[in-house]
This record gives C-alpha cells, sequence and structure tokens, in this order.
C-alpha cells in the first residue's frame, strides 16, 4: 500500500496535532516496512527524526490551480505519487473523493464554546461540509466519547467510524532529577480550554500551606490566558523535546485541568515518565484508574493538597501511572490505523 499523508502540521513548533503527525508516520514505516507512506503538503515541513526509508517527503503544489490545495493540490499530488489512501490527520481530506481517504477527527471542541477556538472558522466550516457530504471514506478519534459525539453530530454511519488510541513517544521516559523545589506542572498549549486560570487560583490556595511551585510550560496562544509574574509560578514557555521527559519526571504531580479534551496526550506522557497525575473528568479514557480526577476548583484544590501532604499517595500513583502507560504504544496505534486504512480501500468505490 501506499499512503499519502498531509504533513503541514510538521510545520509547527509544537503541539498535538505536530506529535501525531510525526509519531503515527514514523510507527506505520516501521510497522509496515512493505509499504510506503508520503508526507505531502503546501506548506514547508521538516520530516519526523530518523525516518525510515519508506517514509519520504513528497512534493507540494506544481501550479497555480494545486494552490488549492485541498480541492486541486493534495489530490493531484498524491496521484502523482500513485498513492492507494490518503490521510489527513488534521480535520480535512481532499474536496474531490478520487481516492479512498482518511480523515482523524481530534476532537469536537471547534463546534461548541465558542470562546475555545478564535480562529477555528475554516476547520468548523470545512470539516463539517465534508462530514455532512460523506468525503472521508473513513473517519478516525482518539476516544469512544468523541466517536459517539461525532456520530451524533455529524450523522456518520457507525461503521465508518474508529476511535484508535494516541500515546506517548518512545523517547519519552522517567529520568532521575532532583528539583531545587517541588513543583506542580502543566504541560500543553496555553489556551482558554485547558482551564488555566482554575489552576492558578487552586495552586495559590495550596501553595498557602505548601511551599510548592507551579511551572506553566506550552506555547501561550494568542487568545490564551495571561499570567503575571508572583513568587513560585513559573511560565516556562515552550520546552524543547530533549527536556520534557526531566521535567515529566520531576514533578511531584502533572497537573491538567482540561474542560474538554479528544484524547489528552500530555497525560500519557507524564505517566511514561511515573509523574503523578491529577486531571479533570474530560480526560478519563487517557488517564483511566491511574489518575486522579478533579472537576471544580474544590475538588482541584483537594487533590493537590492530597499529593502536597501525602507522600505515600503519591509513590502508589506513580507506580499507577506507569502501568497505564505501557497500555499505549505508538506501534498499537499504527497498526490499528493501518486496518482503518485496509477498510477505507475495501468501501472506496462502492
Amino acid at each position: 500500500m501506499r499512503v499519502a499523508m498531509e504533513a503541514a502540521s510538521l510545520g509547527l513548533s509544537s503541539g498535538g496535532l505536530a506529535r501525531y503527525t510525526s509519531e503515527l508516520s514514523l510507527a506505520l514505516a516501521r510497522c509496515f516496512p512493505q509499504d510506503e507512506f508520503l508526507l505531502l503538503s503546501d506548506q514547508p515541513f521538516s520530516m519526523p527524526p530518523e525516518a525510515p526509508p519508506n517514509l519520504k517527503h513528497g512534493g507540494g503544489p506544481r501550479t497555480a490551480a494545486e494552490r488549492r490545495w485541498w480541492l486541486w493540490g493534495f489530490g493531484r499530488e498524491a496521484r502523482r505519487w500513485q498513492a492507494d489512501l490518503v490521510h489527513g490527520p488534521d480535520f480535512a481530506v481532499p474536496y474531490l473523493p478520487q481516492l479512498a481517504s482518511v480523515m482523524t477527527l481530534h476532537d469536537l471542541s471547534p463546534w461548541m464554546e465558542s470562546g475555545w477556538h478564535h480562529a477555528a472558522q475554516r476547520v468548523r466550516r470545512r470539516c463539517r461540509v465534508l462530514l455532512n457530504l460523506g468525503i472521508p471514506t473513513m473517519v478516525v478519534t482518539h476516544t469512544e466519547a468523541v466517536r459517539k459525539q461525532a456520530i451524533e453530530r455529524f450523522r456518520i454511519s457507525p461503521e465508518r467510524i474508529v476511535a484508535v488510541p494516541s500515546a506517548a513517544a518512545s523517547w519519552i521516559r522517567p529520568v532521575e532529577t532532583s528539583p531545587p523545589r517541588p513543583y506542580f506542572l502543566y504541560v500543553g498549549t496555553l489556551e482558554p480550554r485547558k482551564n488555566l486560570p482554575m489552576l492558578v487560583d487552586a495552586w495559590r490556595e495550596v501553595r498557602r500551606d505548601y511551599e510548592i511551585d507551579l511551572v506553566l510550560a506550552g506555547r501561550r496562544r494568542s487568545d490564551g490566558p495571561q499570567f503575571a509574574q508572583e513568587a513560585g509560578l513559573r511560565l516556562a514557555g515552550e520546552v524543547p523535546d530533549r527536556q520534557l521527559a526531566e521535567l515529566y519526571s520531576g514533578a511531584l504531580a502533572f497537573v491538567y485541568p482540561s474542560l474538554y479534551e479528544g484524547f489528552g496526550l500530555p497525560i500519557v506522557e507524564a505517566m511514561q515518565c511515573g509523574a503523578c497525575v491529577i486531571t479533570s473528568s474530560a480526560c478519563r479514557e487517557a488517564g483511566g484508574g491511574a489518575a486522579l480526577y478533579a472537576d471544580s476548583p474544590a475538588q482541584l484544590v483537594g487533590a493537590m493538597r492530597q499529593v502536597a501532604s501525602d507522600p505515600q499517595l503519591v509513590t502508589g500513583r506513580r507506580v499507577q501511572s506507569l502501568a497505564r502507560a505501557r497500555e499505549f504504544s505508538w506501534d498499537r496505534s499504527a497498526r490499528l490505523t493501518y486496518e482503518v486504512y485496509e477498510e477505507a480501500r475495501r468501501r472506496f468505490g462502492r
């Protein structure tokens, strides 16, 4: 099989979309060496590190017409490479269904709270039309919760949509570290949906009794919350991949109180480093029984106080985190995605 995957997200400096496209394409190429996987885009991007020979950098638009990438360019370039299937890992597939196609629908946040996405008009409009017209042959989500939401909102036939969980990269693993001060940690984009003002307020309450810092690591989106400098609050910005494992490993707890998630990849990354995790019930399919859950301000303060005051609790949760993380792998995700590819090829043109 020859699969053409849209790769514009690989031009992003960080975030879940880039991680998903990179790790999935690497795992597919690794698990299916007899097949070819082509990364195509109308935007500049870098290949994933240590890409196998069967993961290739394809081309982009060659004519002015092909600069209308989703209408003409992507499909034409895929056919030039004689692809059997196209995969849109970021809410889109070519508008003209000339090849079997798979769309990844990460979550339904663009259609939920208007304040969560200030610049998602194109995604909202394009993705909804594609799904309503049945253009993607198959659709992938990361959780059963999102799968059910998509079936209900877009009237997708249940046989055409499959939940395939994500995973942490294999290089994210526990690191021996001795931070000078204990800290709670958040990793992710600083944006409205992540509920960071509630996290900062809860941390301030806990800090009245426990000298624990709060580290917020990640790119701040233009509509994300802003926090003034104060004692104990560390705004780390974007953290290079090589530093992530140390940051996760050294945290007293990883705290991720998101209001809504398609999966919650940073939770699995933190668990793979053995971090105790506090998160919201929106992330249960990622956290499973290993995480502590808190949805209200009082619950979050209570969970953070528990962690601050009970070292044995933290030790036990670290063990549970490592066990939970072993339930996910990119190789498993790649094999499940490949099954979706095969189903899309069977269904296309029926």
